[in-house]
Protein backbone atom coordinates (compact mmCIF):
# COMPACT_ATOMS: atom_id res chain seq x y z
CA UNK A 1 0.00 0.00 0.00
CA UNK A 2 0.96 3.65 -0.85
CA UNK A 3 2.72 5.62 2.06
CA UNK A 4 0.97 8.88 2.93
CA UNK A 5 4.67 10.16 4.12
CA UNK A 6 6.02 12.72 1.40
CA UNK A 7 9.28 11.81 2.10
CA UNK A 8 8.73 7.90 0.63
CA UNK A 9 6.59 9.48 -2.12
CA UNK A 10 9.08 11.85 -3.39
CA UNK A 11 11.87 9.08 -2.52
CA UNK A 12 15.47 9.86 -4.13
CA UNK A 13 14.85 10.90 -6.91
CA UNK A 14 14.00 14.71 -8.80
CA UNK A 15 11.25 16.07 -6.42
CA UNK A 16 13.49 15.68 -3.16
CA UNK A 17 15.00 18.95 -3.54
CA UNK A 18 11.63 20.46 -3.53
CA UNK A 19 10.80 19.45 -0.19
CA UNK A 20 11.49 22.83 1.38
CA UNK A 21 9.71 24.70 -1.49
CA UNK A 22 6.93 22.22 -1.45
CA UNK A 23 6.41 22.77 2.22
CA UNK A 24 6.44 26.83 2.17
CA UNK A 25 3.48 26.68 -0.70
CA UNK A 26 1.62 24.50 1.31
CA UNK A 27 2.15 21.40 -0.68
CA UNK A 28 2.93 19.57 2.48
CA UNK A 29 0.69 16.66 2.54
CA UNK A 30 0.83 13.25 0.07
CA UNK A 31 -3.26 13.93 -1.27
CA UNK A 32 -2.82 17.68 -1.84
CA UNK A 33 0.48 17.28 -3.67
CA UNK A 34 -1.38 14.68 -6.03
CA UNK A 35 -3.49 17.44 -7.31
CA UNK A 36 -1.13 19.90 -8.19
CA UNK A 37 -1.81 21.01 -12.02
CA UNK A 38 0.07 22.67 -14.56
CA UNK A 39 -0.48 25.65 -13.67
CA UNK A 40 0.68 25.05 -10.04
CA UNK A 41 3.79 22.89 -11.19
CA UNK A 42 4.95 26.56 -13.21
CA UNK A 43 4.70 28.49 -10.53
CA UNK A 44 7.29 27.02 -8.17
CA UNK A 45 9.43 26.87 -11.35
CA UNK A 46 8.99 22.69 -11.78
CA UNK A 47 11.27 21.62 -14.39
CA UNK A 48 10.41 18.59 -16.87
CA UNK A 49 12.04 15.65 -15.09
CA UNK A 50 10.25 17.06 -11.96
CA UNK A 51 6.76 17.40 -13.73
CA UNK A 52 7.67 14.08 -15.23
CA UNK A 53 8.22 12.22 -11.56
CA UNK A 54 5.15 13.68 -10.40
CA UNK A 55 2.85 12.46 -12.73
CA UNK A 56 4.72 9.20 -12.75
CA UNK A 57 4.45 8.83 -8.73
CA UNK A 58 0.97 9.87 -8.60
CA UNK A 59 -0.07 7.09 -10.86
CA UNK A 60 2.11 4.02 -9.06
CA UNK A 61 0.67 5.73 -5.84
CA UNK A 62 -3.27 5.26 -6.69
CA UNK A 63 -2.03 1.48 -7.95
CA UNK A 64 0.32 0.69 -4.51
CA UNK A 65 3.02 0.19 -6.47
CA UNK A 66 5.49 2.87 -4.97
CA UNK A 67 8.37 0.24 -4.66
CA UNK A 68 9.01 0.51 -8.06
CA UNK A 69 8.77 4.60 -8.53
CA UNK A 70 12.89 5.05 -7.89
CA UNK A 71 13.79 2.97 -10.28
CA UNK A 72 11.36 4.02 -12.72
CA UNK A 73 12.70 7.66 -12.36
CA UNK A 74 15.88 6.84 -12.48
CA UNK A 75 15.25 5.60 -16.26
CA UNK A 76 14.94 8.83 -17.47
CA UNK A 77 11.32 7.69 -19.16
CA UNK A 78 7.93 9.83 -19.05
CA UNK A 79 4.79 7.59 -18.07
CA UNK A 80 3.87 7.37 -21.08
CA UNK A 81 6.89 5.71 -22.36
CA UNK A 82 6.81 3.30 -19.35
CA UNK A 83 3.42 2.61 -20.17
CA UNK A 84 4.28 1.26 -23.81
CA UNK A 85 7.38 -1.28 -22.76
CA UNK A 86 6.20 -5.10 -23.03
CA UNK A 87 5.80 -7.46 -20.03
CA UNK A 88 8.87 -8.34 -20.73
CA UNK A 89 10.96 -5.19 -20.43
CA UNK A 90 9.31 -4.00 -17.62
CA UNK A 91 10.16 -7.28 -16.07
CA UNK A 92 13.64 -7.40 -17.13
CA UNK A 93 14.51 -3.40 -16.71
CA UNK A 94 12.49 -3.04 -13.58
CA UNK A 95 12.46 -6.27 -11.91
CA UNK A 96 8.13 -5.88 -11.95
CA UNK A 97 6.08 -9.01 -10.88
CA UNK A 98 3.99 -9.85 -13.27
CA UNK A 99 0.85 -9.75 -11.42
CA UNK A 100 2.10 -5.76 -10.62
CA UNK A 101 2.70 -5.73 -14.44
CA UNK A 102 -1.02 -5.86 -15.05
CA UNK A 103 -2.09 -3.71 -12.22
CA UNK A 104 0.77 -0.98 -13.82
CA UNK A 105 -0.80 -1.58 -17.15
CA UNK A 106 -4.38 -0.95 -16.42
CA UNK A 107 -4.67 2.58 -17.15
CA UNK A 108 -8.59 2.89 -16.76
CA UNK A 109 -8.82 1.50 -12.52
CA UNK A 110 -7.08 2.70 -9.13
CA UNK A 111 -6.39 0.12 -6.57
CA UNK A 112 -8.96 2.08 -4.30
CA UNK A 113 -12.08 2.24 -4.23
CA UNK A 114 -13.72 5.68 -4.98
CA UNK A 115 -10.84 7.42 -6.25
CA UNK A 116 -10.64 11.04 -6.28
CA UNK A 117 -12.67 12.95 -9.13
CA UNK A 118 -10.33 13.51 -12.30
CA UNK A 119 -12.22 17.04 -12.32
CA UNK A 120 -10.95 17.75 -8.64
CA UNK A 121 -7.79 20.56 -8.60
CA UNK A 122 -6.72 22.34 -5.62
CA UNK A 123 -4.07 25.27 -6.70
CA UNK A 124 -1.16 25.72 -4.84
CA UNK A 125 -2.52 28.15 -2.00
CA UNK A 126 -2.81 28.48 2.11
CA UNK A 127 -6.26 27.62 2.42
CA UNK A 128 -8.36 29.33 5.15
CA UNK A 129 -10.29 27.52 7.89
CA UNK A 130 -14.39 27.98 6.84
CA UNK A 131 -16.11 27.53 9.98
CA UNK A 132 -19.12 25.19 9.41
CA UNK A 133 -22.40 24.60 11.90
CA UNK A 134 -24.87 22.05 11.94
CA UNK A 135 -28.30 20.94 14.05
CA UNK A 136 -28.24 17.76 16.21
CA UNK A 137 -29.38 15.37 12.83
CA UNK A 138 -30.52 15.97 9.74
CA UNK A 139 -33.92 14.97 9.22
CA UNK A 140 -34.30 14.17 5.67
CA UNK A 141 -30.40 13.58 4.79
CA UNK A 142 -31.81 12.56 1.07
CA UNK A 143 -32.34 15.91 -0.09
CA UNK A 144 -29.80 17.00 -2.20
CA UNK A 145 -28.34 20.68 -1.87
CA UNK A 146 -26.02 22.60 -4.47
CA UNK A 147 -22.64 23.04 -2.73
CA UNK A 148 -21.45 26.94 -2.38
CA UNK A 149 -17.91 26.65 -1.13
CA UNK A 150 -16.28 29.52 1.03
CA UNK A 151 -13.95 31.28 -1.52
CA UNK A 152 -10.05 30.62 0.17
CA UNK A 153 -7.24 32.75 -0.14
CA UNK A 154 -5.29 32.85 -3.30
CA UNK A 155 -1.63 33.34 -4.55
CA UNK A 156 -2.64 32.94 -8.01
CA UNK A 157 -5.94 33.47 -10.31
CA UNK A 158 -6.63 29.65 -10.69
CA UNK A 159 -10.59 29.38 -10.19
CA UNK A 160 -10.46 27.50 -7.27
CA UNK A 161 -14.58 26.85 -5.81
CA UNK A 162 -15.37 26.05 -9.41
CA UNK A 163 -13.00 23.15 -9.49
CA UNK A 164 -13.81 22.03 -5.80
CA UNK A 165 -17.32 22.41 -6.46
CA UNK A 166 -17.16 19.80 -9.49
CA UNK A 167 -14.79 17.39 -7.31
CA UNK A 168 -17.84 17.31 -4.97
CA UNK A 169 -20.52 16.92 -7.50
CA UNK A 170 -19.18 13.81 -8.81
CA UNK A 171 -19.87 12.45 -5.37
CA UNK A 172 -23.45 13.78 -5.21
CA UNK A 173 -26.69 12.05 -3.67
CA UNK A 174 -29.21 11.66 -5.95
CA UNK A 175 -32.47 12.27 -4.74
CA UNK A 176 -34.28 9.60 -3.19
CA UNK A 177 -31.05 7.89 -2.47
CA UNK A 178 -31.67 5.79 1.27
CA UNK A 179 -28.58 6.67 3.61
CA UNK A 180 -26.58 3.55 4.65
CA UNK A 181 -25.61 4.98 7.97
CA UNK A 182 -26.70 4.61 11.36
CA UNK A 183 -25.75 1.11 10.44
CA UNK A 184 -24.01 -1.24 7.91
CA UNK A 185 -24.47 -0.83 4.33
CA UNK A 186 -26.68 -3.99 4.69
CA UNK A 187 -28.95 -5.23 7.10
CA UNK A 188 -27.23 -8.62 8.34
CA UNK A 189 -28.40 -12.31 8.23
CA UNK A 190 -27.94 -15.52 9.92
CA UNK A 191 -24.74 -17.38 9.54
CA UNK A 192 -24.10 -20.80 9.31
CA UNK A 193 -27.35 -22.24 7.72
CA UNK A 194 -29.16 -20.18 10.37
CA UNK A 195 -27.01 -21.86 13.44
CA UNK A 196 -24.99 -18.34 14.03
CA UNK A 197 -27.75 -15.28 14.60
CA UNK A 198 -26.40 -11.92 13.91
CA UNK A 199 -25.37 -9.42 16.43
CA UNK A 200 -28.31 -6.71 18.02
CA UNK A 201 -27.36 -3.46 16.00
CA UNK A 202 -28.88 -0.36 17.43
CA UNK A 203 -31.03 1.61 15.32
CA UNK A 204 -30.72 5.34 16.08
CA UNK A 205 -27.68 7.54 16.13
CA UNK A 206 -26.10 8.33 19.60
CA UNK A 207 -26.65 11.13 21.88
CA UNK A 208 -24.08 14.27 21.79
CA UNK A 209 -24.45 13.87 25.90
CA UNK A 210 -22.39 9.77 25.25
CA UNK A 211 -19.14 11.61 23.25
CA UNK A 212 -19.16 15.45 24.48
CA UNK A 213 -17.42 14.71 27.72
CA UNK A 214 -15.29 11.80 26.41
CA UNK A 215 -11.45 12.27 27.48
CA UNK A 216 -9.00 11.54 24.51
CA UNK A 217 -4.97 11.20 24.44
CA UNK A 218 -3.75 12.45 21.29
CA UNK A 219 -0.65 10.26 19.88
CA UNK A 220 0.18 11.81 16.79
CA UNK A 221 0.01 15.07 14.79
CA UNK A 222 -1.39 16.16 11.57
CA UNK A 223 1.30 14.47 9.09
CA UNK A 224 3.61 17.31 7.68
CA UNK A 225 6.65 17.01 6.11
CA UNK A 226 9.77 16.61 8.21
CA UNK A 227 7.68 15.62 11.42
CA UNK A 228 8.54 13.49 14.15
CA UNK A 229 6.83 9.95 13.35
CA UNK A 230 5.35 10.26 17.18
CA UNK A 231 4.45 12.63 19.62
CA UNK A 232 7.96 12.33 21.84
CA UNK A 233 6.30 13.89 25.10
CA UNK A 234 2.92 12.30 26.16
CA UNK A 235 0.23 14.38 26.03
CA UNK A 236 -2.42 15.15 28.79
CA UNK A 237 -6.07 13.83 28.45
CA UNK A 238 -8.04 16.24 26.58
CA UNK A 239 -11.81 16.50 26.54
CA UNK A 240 -13.01 15.26 22.65
CA UNK A 241 -14.91 18.06 22.26
CA UNK A 242 -12.62 20.57 22.30
CA UNK A 243 -11.61 19.10 18.80
CA UNK A 244 -14.93 20.47 17.52
CA UNK A 245 -15.29 23.14 19.15
CA UNK A 246 -14.35 25.83 15.53
CA UNK A 247 -14.86 23.10 12.57
CA UNK A 248 -16.94 20.06 12.53
CA UNK A 249 -14.70 16.85 13.07
CA UNK A 250 -14.99 13.28 11.38
CA UNK A 251 -13.52 10.80 13.66
CA UNK A 252 -12.77 7.46 12.59
CA UNK A 253 -12.81 4.78 14.59
CA UNK A 254 -10.31 1.98 14.32
CA UNK A 255 -10.94 -1.35 15.40
CA UNK A 256 -7.26 -2.33 15.42
CA UNK A 257 -4.73 -0.55 13.30
CA UNK A 258 -2.84 -3.82 12.24
CA UNK A 259 -6.11 -4.81 10.47
CA UNK A 260 -6.12 -5.42 6.93
CA UNK A 261 -9.67 -3.84 6.53
CA UNK A 262 -9.30 -1.37 9.29
CA UNK A 263 -5.76 -0.03 7.30
CA UNK A 264 -8.00 0.10 3.83
CA UNK A 265 -10.64 2.09 5.26
CA UNK A 266 -8.42 4.61 6.73
CA UNK A 267 -6.41 5.05 3.60
CA UNK A 268 -9.20 5.62 1.39
CA UNK A 269 -10.76 7.85 3.66
CA UNK A 270 -7.12 10.13 3.91
CA UNK A 271 -6.71 10.03 0.08
CA UNK A 272 -9.65 12.25 -0.01
CA UNK A 273 -7.96 14.74 2.40
CA UNK A 274 -8.27 17.49 -0.07
CA UNK A 275 -11.59 17.59 -0.08
CA UNK A 276 -12.81 17.38 3.60
CA UNK A 277 -10.01 20.39 3.82
CA UNK A 278 -12.39 22.60 1.74
CA UNK A 279 -15.15 21.26 3.40
CA UNK A 280 -13.68 22.44 6.72
CA UNK A 281 -13.90 19.72 8.47
CA UNK A 282 -11.12 18.01 10.72
CA UNK A 283 -10.39 14.76 10.23
CA UNK A 284 -9.20 12.20 13.22
CA UNK A 285 -8.29 8.70 13.77
CA UNK A 286 -9.45 6.90 17.28
CA UNK A 287 -8.25 4.24 18.75
CA UNK A 288 -9.07 1.87 21.98
CA UNK A 289 -5.69 0.47 22.66
CA UNK A 290 -2.26 1.84 22.66
CA UNK A 291 0.69 -0.01 20.87
CA UNK A 292 3.39 2.20 19.59
CA UNK A 293 4.66 -0.24 17.42
CA UNK A 294 1.22 -0.31 15.98
CA UNK A 295 1.00 3.46 15.59
CA UNK A 296 4.31 3.76 13.91
CA UNK A 297 2.96 1.26 11.45
CA UNK A 298 -0.43 2.88 10.34
CA UNK A 299 0.94 6.69 10.83
CA UNK A 300 1.41 8.19 8.47
CA UNK A 301 1.20 5.20 5.92
CA UNK A 302 -2.30 4.71 6.46
CA UNK A 303 -3.46 7.68 7.78
CA UNK A 304 -1.53 11.10 8.02
CA UNK A 305 -4.31 12.69 10.23
CA UNK A 306 -4.03 13.06 14.24
CA UNK A 307 -4.83 9.54 15.77
CA UNK A 308 -6.45 9.69 19.27
CA UNK A 309 -6.44 7.18 22.51
CA UNK A 310 -9.49 6.81 23.66
CA UNK A 311 -8.84 4.28 26.51
CA UNK A 312 -12.00 4.09 28.13
CA UNK A 313 -13.81 2.47 24.87
CA UNK A 314 -16.44 5.29 24.83
CA UNK A 315 -16.39 5.88 21.16
CA UNK A 316 -16.98 2.59 20.81
CA UNK A 317 -19.87 2.46 23.56
CA UNK A 318 -21.30 4.91 21.94
CA UNK A 319 -21.51 2.93 19.14
CA UNK A 320 -22.98 0.24 20.50
CA UNK A 321 -25.72 2.17 22.14
CA UNK A 322 -23.65 1.85 25.61
CA UNK A 323 -21.99 -1.25 25.67
CA UNK A 324 -19.12 -1.97 23.27
CA UNK A 325 -19.76 -4.58 19.85
CA UNK A 326 -17.92 -7.60 19.78
CA UNK A 327 -18.00 -10.56 17.22
CA UNK A 328 -15.40 -13.78 17.01
CA UNK A 329 -13.25 -14.46 14.62
CA UNK A 330 -15.28 -17.70 13.68
CA UNK A 331 -18.89 -16.49 13.75
CA UNK A 332 -17.50 -12.93 12.59
CA UNK A 333 -15.50 -13.99 10.08
CA UNK A 334 -15.01 -17.23 8.75
CA UNK A 335 -18.78 -17.84 8.78
CA UNK A 336 -19.71 -14.43 7.43
CA UNK A 337 -19.85 -13.83 3.82
CA UNK A 338 -19.72 -10.25 3.69
CA UNK A 339 -16.67 -9.82 6.17
CA UNK A 340 -14.70 -12.31 3.92
CA UNK A 341 -15.93 -10.24 0.84
CA UNK A 342 -14.23 -7.10 2.61
CA UNK A 343 -11.29 -8.86 3.87
CA UNK A 344 -10.97 -9.67 -0.19
CA UNK A 345 -11.51 -6.32 -1.13
CA UNK A 346 -8.76 -4.59 1.34
CA UNK A 347 -6.21 -7.73 0.27
CA UNK A 348 -6.97 -6.01 -3.47
CA UNK A 349 -5.66 -3.02 -2.36
CA UNK A 350 -2.31 -4.60 -1.26
CA UNK A 351 -1.85 -4.06 2.39
CA UNK A 352 0.16 -5.72 5.20
CA UNK A 353 -1.42 -6.67 7.75
CA UNK A 354 -0.67 -8.27 11.47
CA UNK A 355 -2.46 -9.60 14.37
CA UNK A 356 -1.31 -7.86 17.12
CA UNK A 357 -3.66 -6.57 19.67
CA UNK A 358 -7.42 -7.16 20.15
CA UNK A 359 -9.58 -7.36 17.56
CA UNK A 360 -13.17 -8.30 18.45
CA UNK A 361 -14.20 -4.80 19.46
CA UNK A 362 -16.34 -3.30 16.33
CA UNK A 363 -15.53 0.62 15.17
CA UNK A 364 -17.30 3.32 12.90
CA UNK A 365 -17.34 6.56 12.41
CA UNK A 366 -18.69 10.09 13.28
CA UNK A 367 -19.49 13.27 12.06
CA UNK A 368 -19.73 16.15 14.86
CA UNK A 369 -20.86 19.17 14.03
CA UNK A 370 -19.34 22.45 15.29
CA UNK A 371 -19.91 23.45 18.77
CA UNK A 372 -22.58 21.46 20.16
CA UNK A 373 -24.64 21.15 17.61
CA UNK A 374 -24.76 17.52 17.66
CA UNK A 375 -24.01 14.20 15.62
CA UNK A 376 -24.64 14.53 12.61
CA UNK A 377 -23.72 11.06 10.90
CA UNK A 378 -23.07 8.02 12.36
CA UNK A 379 -21.98 4.63 10.71
CA UNK A 380 -21.44 1.40 12.21
CA UNK A 381 -18.73 -1.61 11.59
CA UNK A 382 -21.72 -4.31 11.40
CA UNK A 383 -19.68 -6.61 9.15
CA UNK A 384 -15.98 -6.84 9.91
CA UNK A 385 -14.34 -4.48 7.04
CA UNK A 386 -18.03 -2.46 6.59
CA UNK A 387 -17.13 1.10 5.37
CA UNK A 388 -18.92 4.62 5.75
CA UNK A 389 -20.07 5.13 1.63
CA UNK A 390 -17.76 7.87 1.04
CA UNK A 391 -20.52 9.70 -1.14
CA UNK A 392 -22.49 9.88 2.34
CA UNK A 393 -19.46 11.38 4.20
CA UNK A 394 -18.96 13.76 1.62
CA UNK A 395 -22.70 14.90 1.40
CA UNK A 396 -22.80 15.40 5.74
CA UNK A 397 -20.31 17.72 4.81
CA UNK A 398 -21.55 19.88 2.54
CA UNK A 399 -24.74 19.94 4.24
CA UNK A 400 -23.15 21.11 7.45
CA UNK A 401 -20.92 23.85 5.21
CA UNK A 402 -24.40 25.14 3.09
CA UNK A 403 -25.99 25.59 6.94
CA UNK A 404 -22.98 27.69 7.92
CA UNK A 405 -22.93 30.36 4.82
CA UNK A 406 -26.98 29.79 4.94
CA UNK A 407 -26.52 31.21 8.90
CA UNK A 408 -23.52 33.85 7.60
CA UNK A 409 -25.60 35.05 4.70
CA UNK A 410 -28.71 35.54 7.03
CA UNK A 411 -26.67 37.58 9.55
CA UNK A 412 -25.24 39.42 6.90
CA UNK A 413 -28.16 40.24 5.55
CA UNK A 414 -29.76 41.45 8.59
CA UNK A 415 -26.59 43.63 9.43
CA UNK A 416 -27.19 45.51 6.12
CA UNK A 417 -30.49 45.64 6.57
Amino acid sequence: MASFSMEDFVGTGSLKKLLPKLLDDGWDDVPTLKIMNTEDMSAINMNQAQKDALEMRSYLHDRSLMQYADKLEASGKCLAELLNLGISDLSSQFAMKRGHIARFMDRTSQCEADPIPSSFSLPARKPSNPPSRNPSMFKNPSISTQPKLQAMSTRSNIAYDSTIEQSIADFKIKDGYIFKGVVASLPDEPRACGCIQPLPIVDDVAPYSSIENISVQKLTPEYKIGMERLVKTKTPPMRVSDLWRDKPSLLLCIRRPGCIMCRAEAHKLYSKKPIFDALGINLFAVLHEHIESEVRDFWPRYWGGVVLLDKNMDFFKALGGGSLLKDKFISGFLFNPRARANYKRAKAMGIEQNFKGEGEIKGGLFIVGKGKSGIAYQFIERNFGDWAPLAEVIEIGTKLQNQQLNRENSIASRDFE
